[in-house]
């Protein structure tokens, strides 16, 4: 069995035009909301052992603010990625927990079909920012993940953590 954790980016920040989509940093909500995830992750003892995330900006800084240690690899072919992408990724992670930190919709697309049942959560067909899946796959070799036999273990988003 596999464990898997697919996350959005926390909250980014609008407020310099001159940015590029890429170098977007987080917001204050943000910013507390990965914090609050992070915590919820250790607390409930969901830990990677390897990261696989996006290389732009506001998921580098979810992943730092998250203070969750273990391998990261930040990868510019993560960075608005759809689910055959993250599918291929994923099939070729290490580790028998894994975090995938990226951008909607391909993220939220992804965590729906890799389940056979979604959560019962209201917020889980919109996958907000800093929305995290907890995910349980029937796989003992990534290279032999098929869509639509995940188990969920666990969803959380910000507002279930933060108020």
């Amino acid at each position: 069995m596999k464990r898997i954790i697919l996350m959005r980016h926390a909250k980014s920040s609008w407020d310099n035009p001159a940015l590029s989509d890429h170098a977007r940093p987080l917001n204050g909500r943000g910013r507390i909301s990965a914090n609050a995830v992070g915590e919820w992750l250790r607390t409930k003892g969901y830990i990677p052992e390897h990261v696989l995330s996006s290389s732009a900006a506001r998921t580098r800084e979810t992943f730092a603010r998250m203070g969750i240690f273990c391998d990261a690899e930040f990868r510019d072919g993560l960075y608005h990625a759809g689910p055959a992408d993250l599918l291929e990724t994923l099939r070729r992670a290490r580790g028998n927990c894994v975090l995938i930190l990226g951008h909607n919709p391909g993220i939220a697309e992804f965590a729906d079909i890799m389940l056979s049942q979604q959560p019962k959560h209201p917020r889980f067909g919109d996958f907000p920012t800093a929305a995290t899946l907890v995910a349980d796959v029937p796989v003992t070799d990534w290279a032999d993940l098929t869509p639509g036999t995940g188990h969920p273990v666990d969803f959380t988003v910000p507002r279930d953590l933060t108020g």
